[in-house]
This record gives structure tokens, sequence and C-alpha cells, in this order.
């Protein structure tokens, strides 16, 4: 999260991108599930039948048409739940990086990652349950509360243009209006199509057209391997040392 800011900002420059449809980057069959548990599981039984658990879930929620007809407030909860159920792990501790943005399944089969990967995730899984960008953007932030300061990330959807946002966060489970969350001092906002400065929660105060995520998003959509770190590897001291400095690996 350490670069997060300077990532964002250089957005700022982009004036064009090709996003590719959410499906593409939520979507999971049963042999991508046989090859991801055997990527990170090996022969770990209880870790491959947990990530078995998690994707055909994942899988399930996002392909319900049932799910697709359901009010947008109960698919909120029920893509913020879901997601919930992933624990936190930093970066460094995670990823073995300074900072790095999961693709979702990649998230979930890893069984972990920061408020990036979570935000990103909700994002995906909404578009994918019919919720229109145009109530979605994912918010860059700073986190201030119980001496905890940081850049964070977090899922914000508006019920109609100009309302109050929701914010799905992963720092706070429960859904809440964007007025309830003292603890954030938005920065920037942005989804596949737009990017806009944000003084205050409530509204887009500078619109940009067609800008984007750059290098993490790009990557999303171009990558198509998923990165796993063993626990071995994440011990190594060069990883370590990365989450010596990180301000979310010591909460």
């Amino acid at each position: 999260m350490k670069r997060l800011r300077q990532s964002v900002v250089f957005l700022l420059s982009v004036v064009f991108f090709t996003a590719l449809p959410a499906a593409d980057l939520v979507r999971v069959d049963d042999a991508e599930i046989q090859r991801l548990m055997d990527a990170v599981a090996g022969n770990n039984d209880a870790w491959r039948r947990d990530i078995q658990r998690r994707l055909t879930g994942w899988r399930s929620m996002i392909e319900s048409p049932a799910n697709r007809e359901l009010p947008e407030p109960a698919r909120l909860k029920l893509v913020n739940d879901y997601v919930a159920e992933t624990l936190f792990v930093c970066d460094p501790l995670q990823w073995c990086m300074e900072d790095y943005w999961a693709k979702p399944v990649e998230f979930l089969a890893n069984g972990g990652g920061d408020c990036e990967d979570y935000a990103i995730a909700k994002y995906f899984a909404l578009r994918a349950l019919g919720i229109p960008d145009a109530k979605l953007h994912i918010m860059y932030a700073q986190y201030s509360s119980g001496g905890v300061n940081g850049a964070h990330m977090v899922l914000a959807y508006y019920p109609t243009p100009g309302d109050e946002p929701l914010i799905l966060d992963n720092l706070d489970y429960e859904i809440r209006p964007a007025a309830q969350r003292k603890d954030l001092t938005p920065r920037f906002g942005f989804n596949v199509k737009d990017l806009w400065e944000a003084q205050e929660l409530k509204g887009r105060t500078a619109n940009h057209p067609y800008a984007a995520w750059r290098s993490e998003w790009s990557r999303l959509q171009a990558d198509s391997a998923m990165r796993v770190v063993t626990a071995e590897q994440r011990k190594a001291p060069t990883c370590q040392a990365l989450a010596s400095r990180q301000v979310w690996c010591k909460r």
C-alpha cells in the first residue's frame, strides 16, 4: 500500500483504456479451481477443500439468476458478507511484494489480501450481479483511527447520482453511510469508466473522462497467471523486511 497514492496520482495522466467485461475477471470453472488447488494447496487436503469451497461459493453467488434479481441493498450485503470471510493479510506477508493488486479469484484462492483486494473483488462481483458502474467506484482514502494512519481503499455505492454513498470496507464490515465514516478522508475515486478527485465522499467534484487504473489495472486484465507464495517463502528475510515498514502489517 505504500505506493498506492503514487499509483493513483499517476492515473490522472491516463486518457484512454480498454476494459474487459466483468465476467472475464470473476469467472472460474472446475478446471481452473482444480489448477488453483494444485498450485496453492498441493497435497494439503484441508486446504484444498477450503479453496474449493471458497471458489465454488463465489461462482454460485455471481452466476445465480436469483441473486441478480435481488434488490440492490441485498446484493451489496450478499457480496460484502461473502468477501469478508477472506482473511486480511498485508501485501508483504501475503505476496512478498510492497504492493500487489490481486484478481478476485486469485485473492480468494490464496485465502488473503489487503484493502484493495477486498474492494476490487466486491466491485467486480457487484458488476457481475448487474449493478451498473455509475453506482460503484473504488475510493482511495486516508484512514486514521486508533493510532493507525495509512492509505486505504474501500468500495463506495451511490443509490442515485449525488446521493451520499454507502461504504463497503474490510475494516468495518457493516455497510454504512459515508457520513458515519469519520475515520476516512477520501482522495480519489475510480471505476472502469472514470476517475475523479474527491473532496468528500458525497458527490464527485472533478470528472476525468476515460481515465482509469494504469499499471495494476492493465496487469489485472492482461495477466492470466495466478500468483502463489508459499508459507516458507513468506518467512524469507526480504518479505519480513518489507512487512516491518508497512503500517498495515502491524495492525
